[in-house]
């Protein structure tokens, strides 16, 4: 694999969506282009250190979803919105990438390359967090409107506390320690909007009921579903399941957990690399 030497700084650029939201990306390297996904309650700060990985080898598009970092949140918000987006950046780099996203990022990959079959070239996605089974607890239908009232209300601590519980089942220890980390709360809290966004963006994936396949009924491009080996075992089920349903390679990373795309992004370049080289040849 090349590596680059220089390890030259991303360049910041701004595409216009469908409804007029600008959005904000950085872009670095060279070869095919691959669109970084980012998880809820991230911006493309965190898919960083995976973009710079990936630049040996393809030209990374590295964004901020809208309501995040330097990206516009105009008008209502809707999937299909975010899909503008992506189709936004897609047209902006030639008329066709890949697509990867982790957690909820994940699903919003699937969903754009559904809606946006001739556009989407290859499509990896990091534990969509689908609930399938009586593993863990389904996501409650209402916590989206719960969340949008925590945020109206001013209290985007409380919403971020509140999606972390229900929908990321972190532990009260987990969420005393995570704000007591004082800057990355603040950004979270800053987000906190968007954390509405992908609970509804999740919706009906979160109900431990079986998936179906109407969702991503126009899905054509080649697939890939990874799961780190350490993941709870609602995703091990998880990631199977869609994977047979929408006929996706699936793959677990040894050692890799849910928040390694962040914290450990070189663990994800052996399965993504050769991918991509053998779909994309």
């Amino acid at each position: 694999m090349p590596k680059n030497t220089s390890s030259p700084r991303p360049s910041v650029h701004r595409v216009t969506s469908a409804d007029g939201t600008g959005i904000s990306f950085e872009r670095s390297g060279e070869g095919r282009v691959v669109i970084l996904v980012a998880q809820a309650l991230s911006d493309l700060r965190d898919n960083r250190r995976l973009a710079a990985l990936l630049a040996d080898t393809h030209t990374v598009v590295n964004y901020d979803r809208r309501g995040r970092g330097d990206s516009g949140d105009a008008g209502a918000w809707s999937g299909a919105r975010e899909i503008e987006d992506i189709e936004a950046l897609i047209d902006a780099h030639g008329g066709r990438a890949s697509l990867l996203g982790a957690s909820s990022g994940a699903v919003l990959v699937l969903d754009a390359a559904a809606a946006l079959p001739d556009k989407v070239e290859a499509v990896i996605a990091f534990e969509p967090p689908v609930i399938v089974d009586e593993q863990r607890a389904p996501v409650p239908r209402d916590l989206a409107d719960r969340l949008e009232q925590l945020v109206d209300e001013g209290r985007g601590s409380d919403a971020v506390r509140e999606f972390s519980r229900v929908a990321l089942g972190a532990s009260p220890f987990m969420i005393g320690a995570m704000r007591l980390m004082v800057g990355p709360w603040r950004t979270m809290v800053a987000m906190a909007r968007t954390a509405v966004y992908d609970t509804r963006l999740c919706a009906g994936l979160q109900d431990g009921t079986p998936l179906t396949g109407d969702r991503w009924r126009g899905l054509r491009a080649p697939s890939l579903v990874l799961v780190g080996s350490t993941s709870e075992p609602f995703v091990q089920s998880g990631t199977r399941e869609l994977s047979s349903l929408i006929g996706a390679r699936h793959e677990s990373i040894d050692g890799a957990h849910h928040a390694t795309p962040m914290m450990k992004p070189a663990a994800l370049i052996p399965s993504v690399v050769p991918f991509l080289g053998e779909v994309l040849s």
